[in-house]
């Protein structure tokens, strides 16, 4: 026992960290020493204590920033280390005004950004631990649920078919346990596990077969193991760095991206202009200077990024309380953008309260053998029970002890059948049941309704096919069971032994459609949303079900006319396809790549191990929260309910979270570029500059707060009529046709106040910010909707916008003004730039509505 104890402090320390094999050689006595377990687990302060030695049982690469460090990330913009040095220039020059108001305002809109950010991503981290995994792990003596991330080295855990294996650990006891260690070994076929260290030891691998790994999934059989490594620890966490890259950028984060750039050029070029032509005509080195930093500040974005999490963050909120829990802030774009969804049928188009109402032999003739037969396989068989297998089981008909489990051939989706190698009475039989297509084609003789057997000929064989297509017609979902008697000496049963069966039977079961789910699929329709079905089920029951919810059938293609196509030619038939039947879970994936391929933005919803393949493909991926483990890490949204009506409130608020992060863009790009425009050019014919740089400052601040509650925002119905997609040329198009009118009102503005009304510098200064104000701040009232006046804004969006104007009208008559270069406005000019603020949202409304009916957006 000392040996292993010192042995537990190696592994502890590091030092020299026992390797797999020497771990897989061990005795379990040794192993539970190694680690400091017992035959009662971890007591809950053992544990407590040991999460603080070794940390959280995660391998994420990223960690969540301290707030400090979020305020400091905003030191590494240029712009705020700038315009912080150009302040310090004003304070030992002996412009304290200068200095005061530059530090204040660039703290309040850092103040304003992290703010806001910090409340994003605890919103977005409440929702995640919502649908955090958890593992039945042996505490004080009892197994208890607790989350994956407590789990320590010496915990005791047990996992079952569809559990992903959260830590290294060594087999304590299990049977028929099959492991899918794709993500480590690369291998496309589950592993068996075996506790026997003979067994392991006979066939040596990189991955002992008594020890399972953190990241792969239990695909069937029970299993109870010992906890080694957690963590980064764990084998994969010593790979964490390449499994865990970043995945690739989406539509929408190369937009902003791609948007970031094209202001930055314009941004460069403009500010290197203005500086040029103020040096040119001679004008203090320190007010060009901070007049161009101030044009480069007004024209940057710099709201965007808050704009988008925060406007994230909020769609996430609502989609909660609708029953949808986003585990990745990006996805909600994506479901915004889908229009095609493939989901499966059971539990999304019908009920999934699954019910045996017949058993029938080749002829149609109901037969007990063949429930018989069935429910031996159910009893025995250790993989996920289906709710096909619950129905099975609810008939009752047969004492599950008097058989003794001698094997099992687990399930796999490509066989589509699991056998078990039962014994009673001396006798051993393998009973397989399954897809009947697959069944069938294994028997050589059947069994009629009297138990009498006979050979299987080729009438035989079309009669059977016909009972089975008979009962698709009729909207049963069916599965075929088949038997043969072994010899004693089969210990060990494999897929070989899968044949020469006695076909025993059909089972019908009854799967309703589900109440409201033709609602919902004409509201998908509505939205825009195309929906596919892609199941194993056969064609029959599907075209049933999918006419009795009144969804358009289109062409239909199977798994084998599928398996027979190139990429090419089943991409050419995906358009006009609407149901895909008897497909394996890698046509799945297929079907969803080629999709993609051709344009589209796919959507999948699944809840089984099969599943996990086609939610890493699709854009978008939905799993239930009683979903196995595979399926809910796979998925970038969980829903509470599986329900297609919860996805069509999850589409509508994906597209008004995309609409109001474009009303962000829209407004910077209609009014504030084009005012940044004018200054710019105003430069080359005023005598002074347009506006001093506070006031540059100032104007961006208070436009800034005023866009503070656009993730707020309504979004009309027209809005969310259709699919939205990233698409910087409507952006581009909004800044070519609305930038320059803000530009023309700006410039018939400077020609009023010089040349119609002959004002001195500080009020023209105090006129021209009370208008570039208003266009900038009152015009998101105009391009928010297609019609401003039935459309209402959100409450909180009147409030910012309404207040951060009249700060901007009141600033030139309060004991501010002074400081700020202001001066009171006589009524003339105040009635003259009223006139030209209404005629500039006049002309925008119209230049709008065109925009708006060429894009599509209502």
């Amino acid at each position: 026992m000392t040996k292993w104890l010192a042995a537990k402090t190696v592994l502890v320390d590091e030092e020299r960290a026992p390797s797999l094999a020497e771990i897989a050689g061990f005795q379990i006595s040794q192993v539970a020493s190694m680690v400091g377990s017992g035959p009662d687990g971890l007591r809950s302060t053992d544990a407590a204590a040991r999460s603080r030695r070794y940390g959280p049982n995660r391998i994420d690469t990223t960690r969540r920033r301290h707030l400090l460090h979020a305020i400091g990330d905003r030191f590494r913009n240029p712009l705020v280390l700038v315009l912080l040095a150009a302040a310090g220039v004003s304070a030992v020059t002996g412009d304290v005004a200068s200095f005061v108001v530059v530090t204040g305002i660039v703290g309040l809109s850092m103040t304003l950004d992290v703010v806001q950010e910090q409340r994003a991503e605890n919103a977005a981290d409440a929702l995640r631990a919502e649908v955090s995994l958890t593992a039945e792990t042996l505490r004080d003596g009892a197994f208890v649920e607790i989350p994956t991330a407590d789990l320590v080295p010496g915990d005791v855990i047990r996992l079952s078919a569809g559990n992903l294996v959260p830590a290294d650990a060594r087999l304590i006891d299990g049977h028929d346990v099959y492991v899918d260690e794709a993500l480590l070994t690369g291998e496309a076929f589950p592993a068996e596990k075996e506790i026997d260290l003979a067994a392991s030891a006979a066939a040596p691998t990189v991955y002992p077969r008594n020890l399972i790994f953190m990241g792969s999934s239990i695909v069937s059989g029970r299993a109870t193991a010992l906890v080694f490594a957690t963590g980064r620890r764990a084998q994969m966490g010593q790979v964490a760095e390449s499994l865990q890259q970043a995945p690739p950028p989406t539509a929408f984060t190369l937009g902003i991206r791609d948007f970031g750039m094209m202001i930055v050029r314009l941004t460069v070029l403009l500010v290197l202009f203005v500086l040029s032509a103020n040096l040119s005509m001679h004008r203090p080195l320190l007010e060009s200077f901070l007049f161009a930093l101030a044009l480069a500040v007004g024209l940057t974005p710099e709201l965007l990024p808050m704009v988008v999490s925060v406007t994230l963050a909020h769609g996430a909120m609502r989609l909660s309380k609708r029953g949808v829990i986003v585990k990745r802030l990006s996805a909600i774009h994506d479901l915004g953008s889908m229009d095609v969804l493939c989901s499966d049928k059971t539990g999304t188009l019908t009920d999934a309260e699954i019910a045996l109402v017949r058993e029938v032999d080749i002829h149609g003739a109901d037969s007990s053998g063949v429930l018989r037969w069935a429910e031996i396989n159910a009893a025995h068989e250790t993989g996920i029970k289906s709710p096909l297998d619950e129905a099975i089981l609810a008939q009752g008909t047969i004492d599950p002890t008097e058989w003794r489990k001698i094997d099992e051939v687990p399930f796999d989706f490509e066989r589509r059948r699991v056998s078990v190698l039962v014994e009673a009475a001396g006798r051993r039989y393998l009973v397989v049941k399954g897809a009947p297509e697959d069944v069938l084609a294994l028997a050589d003789s059947h069994e009629d309704a009297a138990g009498v057997v006979a050979p299987l000929d080729a009438a035989d064989r079309v009669r059977a096919e016909a009972t089975f297509a008979d009962l698709g017609r009729e909207g049963f979902r069916v599965l075929a069971v088949a038997w043969r008697e072994v010899g004693a000496h089969l210990d060990h049963a494999h897929i070989g032994d899968e044949t020469a069966l006695v076909f025993a039977g059909f089972l019908a079961f009854l799967d309703p459609p589900k109440t409201g789910a033709a609602v919902a699929l004409a509201e998908l329709a509505r939205l825009g949303v195309a929906v596919k079905i892609v199941t194993g089920d056969n064609e029959g029951v599907t075209r049933h079900v999918v006419e009795a919810l009144g969804l358009p059938v289109g062409s239909m293609l199977t798994g084998p006319e599928i398996e027979g196509l190139t990429d090419t030619a089943l991409s050419a038939r995906l358009e006009s396809t609407t149901l895909f039947c008897r497909v394996t879970p890698a046509q799945k994936s297929r079907i969803i790549t080629a999709l993609r391929r051709r344009g589209h933005v796919v959507g999948y919803i699944g809840d089984g191990i099969n599943d996990s393949p086609s939610l890493h493909v699709a854009d978008v991926g939905f799993s239930v929260d009683t979903a196995v483990d595979v399926a809910k890490e796979a998925a970038a949204m969980i829903l509470l309910r599986k329900d297609l009506g919860v996805l069509a409130e999850g589409v509508r608020e994906g597209r008004r979270t995309f609409t109001n992060i474009l009303k962000y863009l829209m407004m910077g790009t209609s009014s504030n570029f084009g005012n940044m425009f004018s200054m710019a050019g105003g430069v080359l014919f005023l005598p002074f500059l347009p506006m001093l740089p506070i006031q540059i400052l100032l104007n961006n601040l208070l436009y800034d707060l005023s866009e503070t509650a656009i993730p707020l925002d309504n979004v009309s119905e027209a809005m969310m009529a259709r699919p939205r997609r990233w698409d910087l040329g409507v952006v581009r198009a909004f800044m070519y046709v609305l930038g320059p009118i803000s530009s023309l009102f700006d410039f018939a503005t400077f020609a009023l106040l010089a040349l119609v009304f002959h004002v001195d510098e500080a009020t023209f200064h105090t006129g021209w910010f009370v208008e570039s104000m208003a266009t900038q701040i009152l015009v998101i009232f105009v391009i928010r909707t297609a019609h401003p006046w039935r459309d209402r804004p959100h409450p909180l969006l009147m409030v910012s916008t309404l207040t951060a104007f009249g700060t901007a009208v009141v600033l030139p008559w309060t004991p501010l003004a002074p400081w700020l270069g202001f001066t009171p406005l006589p009524a003339p000019v105040i009635g003259a730039l009223a006139g030209v603020v209404a005629s500039y949202l006049c002309v925008v409304e119209i230049a709008k509505r065109r925009l708006f009916r060429r894009h599509g957006m209502g």
